[in-house]
């Protein structure tokens, strides 16, 4: 039977993998079209991805999307943007539901995710793969993302 200390170590060797390896996982956050934010920080968007910025300097109600909590992807941009796992939210969540905050959207796919993010005002949301040449405007990448086939 495992001792606490070898469990308490596998468990912070699995957080430090789990960290690094969200870091080396490439995205960018992509905004709807005519966004009048061409670059964002990443402070920015963790105040947008909580919900403390609720519209653009426009006046558009910013509509942030996120993906399941089980995409890789999702975790990467939770641990790099937001600085915690998504399971590590859930209680932030809960308590913001009390002051009638709802969490972002959650889409099943990177593809909706962007279609979303076109067809919406105020949208914002992250994808992995190539971005579209025409529809959206990048604010951040973070690590280098694949090259788009013509």
């Amino acid at each position: 039977m495992p001792t606490i200390p070898s469990l308490l170590a596998s468990v912070l060797l699995y957080l430090a993998m789990s960290s690094a390896w969200a870091i080396d996982r490439p995205f960018a956050v992509i905004t709807a079209p005519g966004a009048t934010e061409h670059h964002l920080t990443r402070e920015t968007i963790s105040l947008i991805f909580k919900r403390k910025q609720k519209y653009w300097d426009n006046g558009t109600r910013i509509q942030p999307v996120n993906l399941p909590t089980s995409n890789p992807l999702r975790r990467a941009f939770s641990q790099t943007i937001l600085g915690h796992p998504p399971e590590a939210l859930e209680d932030y969540w809960r308590e913001m539901y009390f002051h009638g905050v709802l969490p972002p959207y959650v889409l099943a796919s990177e593809e909706a995710v962007i279609l979303f993010v076109n067809s919406t005002p105020g949208a914002i949301g992250y994808v992995s793969a190539c971005i579209p040449e025409q529809g959206v405007e990048v604010v951040l990448t973070v690590g280098e993302l694949p090259t788009c086939p013509k």
